[in-house]
């Protein structure tokens, strides 16, 4: 059942921003400047430059509302499983749709956060990201201050948590290097501007897909990780059995 959900609602979105890239990145074709030149620019550039930042950031936002449907369905796929309660897929895509809206609106707050600890530093950013990593479970499940209950779990059993969300992101990470390196390999043979020909375009579109489609496993335990912890501190917490989090995410 999350093999379905993961597919439509984290790998699809994730090959409409990679193709989306590909179409309208302005760098392709610009040539390598001499040693000690400037690089020319063709006319129009910046302009270009400006409408694919504008198009790439209202794709990814809209995108992170697709992915939070899948999220807040995988959730409760992964509670109800546990449970041992029946799961569809029409019914866990009906639920996402229902929980989506709030928790897309928290991803963009815990977003900005992170992006503002970036700002200052790596560190802040990588340490908001760590104990913030629990805030869409703890919306989903409890509905109320994930951000403050976010913190406090995290620091709570903050050994714990910290191997597990640090083991968790390398993991995710990792992957994320080798299927980026991958992907560089395979756009090698379209050249710098693989927008020059037909055949070329379908090549590129063909490598990011596999690409998108390879960073399944990523979207997967990433999901299945932070809801298992976030059961783990659940249970560290006070006594709660598998139906009781079903039963909380409605």
């Amino acid at each position: 059942m999350l093999l379905p959900l993961t597919l439509l609602t984290q790998v699809l979105p994730t090959l409409i921003i990679s193709v989306v890239t590909l179409l309208l990145d302005p760098t392709f074709g610009i040539e390598e400047p001499a040693p000690g030149a400037l690089p020319v620019l063709p006319d129009g550039f910046t302009r270009d430059m400006v409408v694919f930042g504008i198009t790439l950031l209202a794709a990814t936002v809209l995108v992170g509302l697709v992915q939070s449907i899948g999220w807040a369905a995988g959730s409760w796929v992964i509670a109800r499983q546990a449970a041992g309660e029946p799961v569809d897929f029409a019914t866990a895509l009906r639920y996402g749709l229902r929980r989506a809206l709030g928790l897309w609106g928290w991803t963009l707050v815990l977003g900005l956060l992170i992006l503002v600890g970036v700002c200052f530093c790596i560190l802040p950013g990588i340490y908001l990201a760590a104990a913030l990593s629990l805030a869409g479970p703890v919306y989903l499940f409890e509905r109320s201050n994930p951000i403050g209950r976010s913190f406090r779990m995290f620091h709570d059993r903050f050994g714990m948590m910290l191997g597990r969300v640090a083991l968790l992101g390398a993991v995710v990470f990792g992957i994320a290097v080798l299927l980026d390196l991958l992907e560089s390999v395979g756009m090698l043979p379209f050249g710098d501007d693989p927008m020059t020909s037909p055949q070329l375009t379908v090549g590129a579109i063909v490598v990011v897909s596999l690409s998108a489609l390879l960073s399944l496993p990523a979207h997967l335990i990433q999901l299945v990780g932070l809801v298992v912890t976030y059961a783990e501190q659940r249970i560290h917490e006070a006594p709660v059995n598998s139906a009781r989090l079903a039963a909380e995410l409605g």
